[in-house]
């Protein structure tokens, strides 16, 4: 990206033009708008008070996407010391779900269908949209651990950490939670009909 010498890199206007951009993504992490808005406007005023912090090796919306993972972070933390991981029953349907993917002998009763190109659909908003819709069917426990490894990168240890749980617990999550992710979107964007 060439840098533009004629003002700062990060002027609050450009910095005001990510604004959908990252609400897209925290809506997409802590499936509140509310706590999304919140996490949003606190990146928004770290990055303009920070603005001749950013150097310009990488581009804007990574920067800014930095900042707000970890905003994300602080409001996970924020929620987790404040309402319980899981509720009776809570992970009932993604059991049944994992449950009737597979065999008795652990084997797929259908292999998983071709998905054609999904690095395609990563560019459609609509994708985005019923990748949410899934991932609000998460149980919030499954979210959350998913949201940390795979959107914010956190390593195991410390997502145990943060949800009080063991390492293999967290592998059963993480698997539980992908497995459910693929048949919802298998059903809901990629149209294949129910097994």
């Amino acid at each position: 990206m060439p840098v533009d010498n004629s003002g700062p890199i990060a002027s609050p206007d450009a910095i005001s033009r990510e604004r959908g951009y990252l609400m897209r993504y925290a809506r997409l992490q802590l499936r509140d708008p509310a706590l999304a808005e919140d996490a949003v406007q606190e990146t928004l005023l770290a990055a303009v008070e920070g603005a001749t912090r950013f150097s310009g090796k990488s581009t804007l919306r990574t920067w800014l996407t930095g900042i707000l993972k970890h905003k994300l972070m602080d409001q996970l933390r924020r929620s987790g010391r404040e309402q319980p991981l899981a509720g009776p029953g809570d992970d009932r349907a993604e059991t049944e779900i994992v449950d009737a993917l597979f065999r008795g002998d652990g084997h797929w009763r259908e292999f998983p269908r071709n998905w054609g190109n999904p690095a395609t659909d990563l560019e459609n908003s609509r994708f985005w949209s019923a990748f949410e819709l899934c991932l609000q069917r998460l149980p919030t426990r499954t979210a959350r651990a998913f949201a940390m490894r795979e959107v914010m990168e956190m390593p195991t240890e410390e997502i145990c950490q943060e949800l009080g749980i063991t390492a293999t617990n967290c592998w059963v999550i993480l698997h539980r939670a992908r497995l459910t992710l693929r048949e919802c979107l298998d059903l809901q964007w990629f149209g294949n009909t129910k097994r």
